[in-house]
């Protein structure tokens, strides 16, 4: 039995089912034995599709031209998004509800809105060396001088920054605001702007094309015009990006791990060794097994996480569960991807295989929105200030 979604909902999950299957897995191949890449072409296609299809939209307000899906609808979208390797689906960048709350006209004019038309693009430079999964303790700074803030500090991991025009960054304000004189701020930050150099640009275990380089800012010149929201609300912007990414992030776990549990089934079927197929041995049984048990519980955790948003249930407890959906999830395709590579053999770890890639790729998802030790600390905190009942009922 599946999880009861809306008619409007079901058919959002094939479009997007449609739109993995037919435009994007054909070409994982290629980006795979081209550091990522694909031809100008078909990369513009792909956007094209995307922006025509209301991908980038699902999460704006229908006030700005968006489509203000309810979350369980956009979860079932990226979750059949989750099924294609090296990201070929980050080919859009997608505007969320919070920009609209935080931000200003002026700001959604010339950031928010363009990166929903596809004209600009966006990436978030919050994570540091020392201030990773722990964004409270980052160091970098922005002061007000001369009637506009001047952003100096070391940003790591700035996904999609070859791709990027603008950056989110978020700084600590030195002299205003709280107590000791600091507080959290996120602004809007051209990428051109004097300042901002690129220090390093590290490869790392998958093949994406959108890159995780490290930036140095010195003293960077960002408009008053450019910060973003009310003082003192800088990470509950922050804390609003997080919930929605690991949410999805959840979602795409699932849908991974679904297309690799398909995979396997198909091959243990065909795959014979001492006279019949492996998937008529019990340990092949079990770990087939095992897995689509452990997706099932997965999906059922992240669709609920998404549902509890769309009943207007209280914010900290919706934290909590996307923290625990992003847990379990990531640590469950990860499992998922072990399986299957071992099923699969020595074919398993050619990456000409997609359980290869997944095996690579999926791996950064324990890490990445909050490690999975983070996320167990905002879990537990919540069990412990609530109890079972308040947390999951009963």
């Amino acid at each position: 039995m599946a999880y009861p979604l809306s008619d409007d909902a079901l058919a959002w999950q094939r479009k997007a089912r449609a739109f993995t299957d037919q435009e994007l897995l054909p070409f994982e191949e290629t980006a795979e034995f081209n550091e990522g890449e694909l031809p100008p072409d078909v990369y513009a296609r792909h956007r094209r599709i995307a922006l025509q299809l209301g991908i980038p939209l699902m999460d704006a307000p229908l006030a700005h031209g968006g489509l203000a899906l309810p979350l369980l609808t956009q979860t079932a979208v990226w979750e059949q998004l989750g099924r294609v390797t090296n990201a070929l689906c980050w080919c859009m960048s997608e505007a969320q509800a919070w920009m609209f709350e935080a931000c200003s006209p002026d700001q959604l004019e010339r950031y928010v809105l363009p990166m929903m038309r596809g004209e600009r693009r966006e990436c978030y430079a919050i994570t540091e060396a020392e201030g990773g999964s722990d964004n409270a303790s980052i160091r970098t700074t922005a002061r007000r001088e001369d009637g506009r803030y001047l952003i100096s500090g070391e940003k790591w991991f700035v996904t999609s920054a070859n791709k990027a025009d603008f950056f989110f960054v978020q700084a600590v304000v030195q002299g205003e605001g709280a107590a000791d004189g600091e507080q959290h701020a996120l602004f809007f930050v051209d990428k051109d702007s004097p300042g901002i150099m690129m220090l390093d640009n590290p490869l790392f275990g998958h093949t994406y094309s959108s890159h995780h380089p490290t930036y140095g800012l010195h003293e960077v010149p960002v408009p008053l015009a450019n910060r973003i929201g009310t003082p003192g609300a800088g990470m509950e912007y922050t804390r609003s990006w997080f919930r929605r990414e690991r949410l999805m992030i959840a979602a795409r776990c699932c849908g991974a791990a679904a297309r690799l549990i398909d995979l396997a089934s198909e091959f243990a079927q065909k795959r014979v060794v001492s006279g019949q197929p492996i998937a008529q041995y019990q340990m092949i049984q079990a770990m087939l097994a095992d897995s689509i048990t452990e997706l099932w519980a997965a999906r059922l955790m992240t669709y609920e996480a998404a549902a509890m948003q769309d009943r207007g249930e209280p914010v900290a407890l919706i934290h909590t569960h996307c923290a625990m959906a992003k847990l379990y999830a990531s640590e469950m395709a990860n499992r998922v991807a072990d399986r299957v590579v071992q099923i699969f053999g020595g074919r398993g770890y050619m990456r000409s295989n997609p359980a290869q890639r997944f095996f690579r790729e999926l791996r950064v998802d324990r890490i990445w929105e909050g490690t999975s030790e983070i996320q167990r600390i905002i879990i537990a905190r919540s069990l412990l200030k609530r109890g079972v009942a308040g947390l999951i009922g009963g």
